[in-house]
């Protein structure tokens, strides 16, 4: 009997072992190798957009840090939702199609990042323009 037992405690122990020790731990690691396989499709009415890069050098030719660099206010437009449902089920569909150009509000949006690519989440109405 007592040897059973030494097994069972063995068996459990190397078990314990080849997990990590904290579920916050086990959490983080299963989240980070699941992100490379992941894509994005907004929901509703939400625009997925990829604000244009910082201008790091003036009209006059002076050069900026990037980390001074005010955020631009236009985008590309990389992905669209559905459209909206209005009270009756009708299915009110986003105006701007993906590779739009756009012109964004200073703050808001959401902030999502999928791989080293920081991207935004913007419903349609907050959008303020588009570019032809």
């Amino acid at each position: 009997l007592n040897e059973r037992i030494k097994k069972i405690l063995q068996s459990r122990t190397s078990q314990i072992h080849l997990k990590p020790k904290t579920k916050q731990s086990y959490r983080t690691k299963m989240f980070r190798t699941r992100a490379l396989l992941r894509t994005i499709a907004p929901l509703g009415d939400r625009v997925l957009v990829r604000r244009a890069a910082k201008e790091t050098q003036t009209a006059g030719g002076i050069i900026i840090p990037a980390d001074n660099a005010k955020d631009p206010n236009e985008g590309e437009v990389v992905a669209v939702g559905a459209g909206e449902r209005d009270m009756n089920g009708t299915l009110h569909a986003v105006s701007l199609l993906v590779g739009d150009k756009v012109l964004l509000p200073p703050y808001g949006g959401t902030e999502v990042k999928i791989e080293d690519d920081e991207m935004f989440l913007f419903r349609e109405t907050e959008i303020l323009g588009k570019f032809e």
